[in-house]
């Protein structure tokens, strides 16, 4: 039902927005990890809303409870459940148009598709859904940290009409401390302060932002993913295109490098300390699918915030013309608090890949004579 990602490093999350609760299941979790709440805690402050003057005023303390996988500090080898309570949810705010179908909500799809659909803040559409994915992605940052030495950081590149220069030649730690000194998250205090006008300003006009969120992976070894469908690049686009709100993917060069030539855009090889590097990364650390030991970069568009104020016009389950001006408690933008749930979504996808290979990778061992 397309709540599950992952083939070995599976993750499957539940919940709605003003449900009960939501969290994930992880399966496959090597045994021995050691794993307490605070280090999934910390990801989910980053994610939880309430948190800045341009985030939703929703109050949300976003506290997870491990139920099952951990005992003693560390995983069990058995599936990690994980849930967060919703505490705060007002379902009166969404009670008004509960029969019309707002514009660029997921209302009219859901409704198509199943019959019946719950239309308190979205529910299973809402972003707030990827509590379970941040959960499940702060077990596999620390399993690829752990394990492989990989550090995964992004930032919010450009909002509106307001693009940052290219911050990743910083690296993955002072990126992840530039950004999260700032409301914004994007390592610049300059860029924060005028991007958060800007989204305040939309906010005050009943209007919403999208922008750019860029991410960085550092460290991940060459060998890592599959040919033609299950690329690494693929799985990667894939798990991005699964977070509301996104829009467009692009890798190493992605666009620009359409308005290259091949002798300008490809990837020289050249040998570095025994170990064989490229002097460029238009690939953006994956050639053919499979990773190539240099840093994996990608870009991740996300629309505007679907969710506004101002007067609209729309049509309800009878097919009626309506205008409707929405209340609620919502994100003028997106992109700050999406950076954690960027970040996770790579996490999950790398960590499951890297398993993978390591699994292969035995096989191949036991298969020489």
């Amino acid at each position: 039902m397309g709540s599950t990602l992952g083939r070995l490093f599976r993750v499957t999350t539940f919940g709605e927005s003003h449900g009960v609760g939501l969290g994930a299941v992880v399966e496959n979790i090597p045994a021995g990890l050691a794993l307490g709440e605070e280090d999934i805690q910390i990801e989910l402050d980053r994610r939880k809303p309430g948190q800045s003057r341009i985030s939703t005023p929703r109050k949300e303390d976003d506290r997870v409870t491990i139920l099952s996988g951990v005992f003693e500090g560390r995983t069990i080898g058995s599936p990690v459940a994980m849930v967060v309570y919703n505490e705060n949810a007002r379902e009166k705010d969404y009670s008004d148009f509960s029969d019309v179908y707002r514009p660029s909500h997921a209302d009219y799809t859901y409704h198509v598709r199943y019959g019946h659909r719950t239309y308190r803040g979205g529910g299973r559409a809402s972003a707030r859904s990827t509590i379970g994915v941040v959960a499940a992605g702060a077990i596999a940052r620390k399993l690829l940290r752990e394990l492989a030495g990989v550090k995964i950081a992004a930032y919010v590149s450009s909002v509106h009409k307001i693009i940052a220069p290219d911050y990743l030649s910083l690296g993955a730690d002072a990126i992840r401390e530039k950004a999260e000194s700032n409301d914004v998250r994007v390592p610049s205090a300059e860029l924060a302060e005028s991007m958060a006008r800007s989204i305040q300003d939309a906010r005050q006009s009943g209007d919403s932002l999208g922008g750019t969120i860029s991410l960085l992976v550092e460290n991940l070894p060459a060998g890592i993913g599959d040919p033609v469908f299950d690329r690494l690049d693929a799985l990667l686009a894939q798990a991005m295109m699964a977070i509301p709100a996104t829009k467009g993917i692009e890798i190493g060069s992605g666009f620009a490098g359409s308005e290259m030539t091949g002798f300008d855009h490809n990837d020289e090889f050249y040998m570095e300390d025994g170990k064989i590097r490229t002097r460029t990364n238009r690939s953006g650390g994956i050639q053919g699918g499979i990773s190539n030991g240099e840093p994996i970069t990608m870009r991740i568009a996300f629309k505007p915030t679907a969710t506004i104020s101002r007067e609209q016009k729309s049509v309800n389950e009878k097919g009626e013309e309506v205008k409707l001006s929405v209340r609620g408690r919502h994100d003028p933008c997106v992109l700050p608090r999406a950076v954690p749930i960027v970040e996770a979504m790579a996490a999950i996808v790398l960590a499951d890949q890297y398993l993978i290979s390591q699994t292969a990778r035995i096989d191949r061992i036991k298969d020489q004579p």
